[in-house]
């Protein structure tokens, strides 16, 4: 009978032959095959906000989905494998109730005639094995509907809006929406504040979209004064003038609101940049000022006789005071003018309907 001494000093050799063929076995190459349950992921813009949701698709595949593979009364994950998760850029409303901003685990409750949807503060759970109410940061109750026949699961945002979006859950025969919502002026704003910090405070246009934001959306109106100096101050103009006198105006300021619109007017009628013209005229015609709108497309016509444009703009000013004669007249001149096939096409369509009226 023989027996083997192997010498201690070997030890560390075999230990490191061990060691690197355990490591070549767990290093063989893998496929990469389709999963029973697809990963996906959706994402919405709600103003500037953001809501995203990353989940797995599982199928029917002719098995009972409700109170059969997904029992009443229990937490499921809403899909397959990891938690499902949801991330809100701010924060939102959801079916009335604050939730902050972040990323949360996506849980829901199921039951025949109401569900309970969680949001946990703990988004890596893998399903909801580790789930712990003490750790929910919101539950909200909502009403399960039918809806159409879908094999996979899937979310969707359905009827989104600046300020809300109703999230849905489809899967087999059912649709279980809840609604968030939020603040989308104030998130804007936010936004707006953030950027004008870095370098979009170096330009004068920033500082103009800015207030003109709040002029479009008859909101925060002092901070919005102080951005249209701050533009003005930086690069006085038709454009930023104009939309001083706007906001002046929005505020009940009709007398400083005329007399900033009267600085606007008297730099047009020595101006003969004819984008600046041009923009100044549209912004008369969205005010509502057709006839002002009209006067600077006409001095546009007689700076720049050679442009297309300026014919096209000046039509267009007909075509809103109800003036169909001229406003034929001048986009006949347009399209005698441009060479640009899509404009070309566009005009002839626009001819075309002022001669059927």
């Amino acid at each position: 009978m023989y027996s083997i001494s192997l010498n201690k000093a070997f030890y560390p050799v075999i230990f490191l032959l061990l060691f690197f063929l355990a490591f070549s076995l767990m290093a063989q190459p893998q496929l990469t095959l389709p999963e029973a349950s697809p990963e996906a992921s959706i994402v919405q813009t709600i103003g500037v906000s953001k809501i995203k949701i990353s989940y797995h698709r599982p199928a029917v595949n002719e098995r009972k989905i409700w109170d059969g593979l997904v029992p009443y009364g229990a937490v499921w994950r809403a899909g397959a494998n990891e938690n499902t998760t949801i991330y809100f850029s701010d924060a939102v409303k959801v079916e009335g109730q604050d939730l902050a901003a972040g990323k949360y685990g996506l849980h829901m409750i199921p039951n025949e005639n109401e569900w309970i949807i969680i949001f946990s503060s703990v988004n890596t759970a893998w399903g909801s094995y580790g789930y712990s109410q003490q750790e929910d940061a919101l539950r909200v109750t909502v009403k399960p509907e039918t809806a159409p026949f879908e094999e996979r699961l899937s979310f969707r945002f359905d009827n989104p809006t600046n300020n809300s979006v109703v999230v849905a859950l489809y899967w087999e025969k059912l649709r279980v929406p809840f609604k968030v919502e939020l603040d989308g002026y104030e998130a804007v704003l936010q936004s707006i504040r953030q950027e004008l910090r870095g370098l979009a405070q170096f330009s004068w246009q920033p500082w103009n979209q800015a207030a003109m934001y709040c002029l479009q959306n008859n909101t925060n109106h002092q901070e919005a004064l102080q951005w249209i100096e701050r533009s003005i101050n930086m690069n006085e103009n038709l454009t930023n003038l104009f939309v001083k006198s706007r906001l002046l105006s929005q505020m009940g300021n009709q007398e400083e609101a005329e007399k900033t619109l009267k600085q606007a007017w008297d730099m047009a009628m020595t101006a003969s940049d004819e984008n600046q013209l041009n923009q100044f005229g549209y912004q008369l015609l969205f005010a509502g000022r057709t006839d002002d709108a009209i006067q600077i497309f006409k001095k546009n016509v007689e700076l720049h006789p050679d442009s297309w444009n300026v014919y096209d703009s000046l039509g267009e000013g007909y075509v809103n005071k109800g003036d169909t004669k001229n406003a034929i007249k001048y986009y006949s001149k347009a399209l005698e003018k441009v060479e640009n096939e899509t404009q070309q096409t566009r005009i002839k369509k626009v001819l075309k309907d002022l001669k059927e009226k």
